[in-house]
């Protein structure tokens, strides 16, 4: 999703802050904010969670926020789905992710990648 967003709207992105978070020079408004919200209701931090939305409450306004939530929804309900009917990561994506993408976003670090490598 994020490689088809990012060739819709023409811009780059340094994936690597994905696994090893966003600097200032980052071309993502408000990315530190996003990443903090992002991570908080994963992490189902209640408190951090609460304090992260009202940030981005203010920061991005009611719609900016409600997005941000729905982005946020569904990435984490897709990983569960995975999870839950056991689609190996492998197969996921039937071949076609980018292997270069795949390790500049950090996801060959992940738990569950290199359990199955």
């Amino acid at each position: 999703m994020l490689r088809e967003s990012m060739k819709t709207t023409g811009r780059e992105v340094d994936l690597r802050g994905i696994g090893n978070g966003f600097d200032e020079g980052v071309d993502i408004p408000n990315a530190a904010g996003l990443v903090d919200f992002a991570e908080a209701v994963v992490l189902r931090d209640e408190k951090r969670t609460a304090s992260a939305r009202t940030a981005l409450l203010a920061a991005l306004g009611h719609a900016g926020l409600v997005d941000a939530a729905a982005v946020v929804a569904a990435f984490h309900g897709f990983v569960r789905v995975a999870d839950a009917t056991g689609i190996p990561y492998e197969t996921a994506s039937r071949g076609r992710d980018d292997p270069e993408l795949r390790e500049l976003a950090g996801v060959n670090e992940f738990h569950r990648v290199k359990k199955e490598a």
